[in-house]
């Protein structure tokens, strides 16, 4: 997945999950950050950052989504709608699932939505969690407790049919992906859970550019 026109900035601060402060050529822009989770490491002051500028679109509040952040020399995707949109992408030139499979997004089943459908024609499920955690080169999931990421490990377990869990990490390179059970060990247990009823779990790693993101290899997992 691509963006259309990119801005290099600096961080500044960001008073709520929803925007930001960042100084672009000089000035200082309130825009969107595309990433409603806390970045607490990303996010520092003084930080490089990536822009999309959606200049054409007259009816924003704001000009420029913060998309991207500069760790060190680690390009980090924070953008939670680039995982989906890399999927799907992927998903199309065959991958995961068997050629000719009818692919749905948003897919509704029980009283979840989940990211992807497959029909094969038998129907799986596949669920998307976009990972921007990284310590000393072990990437982490999730960086702020969720309920509704358990409960969609608990209902993948106990779906009849396939049902895969595909954690994005929107960086490379990284050593191995684990749950942070520090944080949540309700969602690491449920993890387990849902890897000991057969769950299929898979962890990738991106390429990163200022310009987009693109799955790309197989990353080992670490379930304590």
């Amino acid at each position: 997945m691509r963006y259309k026109t990119i801005r290099e900035g600096r961080f500044l601060d960001r008073p709520n999950r929803f925007i930001a402060h960042v100084e672009v050529n000089g000035k200082i822009e309130t825009v969107h950050v595309k990433n409603t989770g806390r970045c607490l490491e990303l996010l520092t002051p003084g930080a490089a950052v990536i822009l999309c500028d959606c200049a054409d679109n007259p009816g924003r509040k704001t000009r420029y989504d913060l998309t991207a952040v500069y760790k060190g020399g680690l390009l980090i995707n924070i953008d939670s709608q680039a995982p989906n949109a890399a999927v799907s992408e992927w998903l199309a030139v065959g991958h995961l699932f068997p050629p000719g499979s009818k692919i749905r997004p948003e897919y509704t089943y029980g009283d979840s939505r989940f990211d992807f459908a497959a029909f094969t024609p038998e129907l799986s499920l596949l669920e998307v969690k976009g990972v921007t955690l990284e310590r000393d080169g072990a990437v982490l999931f999730p960086d702020a407790p969720t309920l509704r990421g358990a409960k969609h490990l608990r209902q993948l377990a106990a779906f009849p049919g396939q049902a895969t869990v595909l954690f994005v990490i929107q960086m490379r390179p990284v050593q191995y992906f684990a749950p942070n059970a520090d944080t949540d060990p309700a969602f690491s247990m449920a993890l387990r859970l849902a890897k000991d009823a057969g769950v299929t779990i898979l962890a990738y790693d991106c390429a990163v550019t200022p310009e987009g993101m693109t799955l790309e290899n197989p990353v080992d997992i670490k379930i304590p």
